[in-house]
């Protein structure tokens, strides 16, 4: 097991210097004030929430280690299952909504609903996945959550379990 200190240490090393220079990275926590609204607002628009001018994903949704601009950290998010459902929440709503407006005006045939619905359903989706991600990002780093903050602040993860050794269910 590796101390968080060689953890990033090596994640540096193994860092592309050309697309994030090293030499640029900042203290990850200089004790300022975070603009939450700012963060949020920086990371639905895709941008690194600390600099707003790097990108804040390599790929689709494959989150930058450091930013390329400010070399602010951010392999510390910690967004799993979170954007997902916000995105399932807003898309139903919005899907919901305008096949019950829709049938309540013009009532079209199921097939015309499904044409119109479905393609906007995935179209929305994908719209929105990297932005509530992006978002979701910038306001764990506002929050100072997971690493982006004072590592010794941050509550250590429990352990798993441990199985038993001799096959037994019993404790």
């Amino acid at each position: 097991m590796t101390s968080p200190e060689l953890d990033l240490a090596a994640k540096r090393r193994h860092h592309d210097p050309m697309a994030n220079p090293v030499d640029n990275i900042l203290p990850q926590d200089d004790g300022s004030d975070r603009d939450c609204w700012q963060a949020l607002r920086r990371g639905w628009g895709e941008r690194c929430p600390h600099c707003g001018t790097g990108q804040i994903y390599g790929k689709y949704l494959k989150v930058n280690d450091l930013c390329p601009d400010c070399g602010t950290e951010l392999f510390h998010q910690r967004a799993d299952d979170a954007p997902p459902y916000f995105v399932m929440t807003i898309t139903a709503h919005v899907v919901v909504g305008g096949i019950l407006i829709l049938e309540r005006l013009y009532s079209p045939p199921t097939w015309v609903q499904l044409a119109i619905w479905l393609p906007a359903l995935v179209i929305l989706s994908l719209w929105l996945l990297p932005r509530v991600k992006g978002a979701l990002i910038g306001y764990q780093w506002a929050l100072r959550m997971h690493g982006f903050g004072d590592p010794s602040m941050d509550e250590p993860e429990p352990l798993p379990p441990s199985s038993p050794r001799d096959g037994s269910l019993t404790p």
